[in-house]
């Protein structure tokens, strides 16, 4: 299965969309929607160990559908994580909220929680509730995380 063209905009607007590198939160080189970037010789992320300045090829500006092409490998991912940790008959919503959430939390939390047993279990509507528990960042309820959440149980139900 694979996510819907609306998810995917969800996704990118509350992720959001950098052309050009940043810095994360945690210093590591970022573009596009969340991707980190490797360094091509050790295959590791470019960190604040890394030099100051990106290599010449790397500092530029990606194209909108450089951005899409990268976000659409990352989310292939997701796709496939989503379906071997939730085997079970989906709908085209339930598979989009789930992928969007994994994407925001990773898989290894999808995979050890409520959410996904409930799922499992068929019991969709206790599901949907488990999206509003996940909404703490650093111990604290950020509003950002309240609205995505809010989004992805809508978009789970519809």
């Amino acid at each position: 299965m694979k996510i819907s063209a609306l998810c995917i905009e969800d996704i990118k607007h509350h992720e959001g969309v950098r052309q050009k590198p940043y810095r994360d939160s945690v210093y590591l080189w970022t573009v596009g929607v969340g991707h980190l970037m490797y360094d091509s010789q050790a295959r590791l992320p470019v960190d604040q160990r890394a030099a100051i300045q990106l290599l010449p090829e790397d500092n530029r500006v990606y194209s909108m559908e450089e951005v899409d092409a990268i976000l659409r490998a990352d989310l292939a991912r997701f796709e496939r994580g989503v379906s071997t940790l939730c085997p079970v008959q989906l709908t085209q919503g339930n598979f989009d909220g789930l992928v969007s959430f994994s994407f925001n939390v990773g898989l290894g939390t999808l995979q050890r929680s409520t959410l996904r047993q409930k799922v499992l279990r068929g019991d969709i509507e206790g599901a949907a509730d488990e999206f509003l528990k996940y909404t703490k960042a650093g111990g604290k309820v950020l509003k950002g995380l309240v609205t995505r959440r809010n989004d992805e149980r809508a978009l789970f139900l519809s």
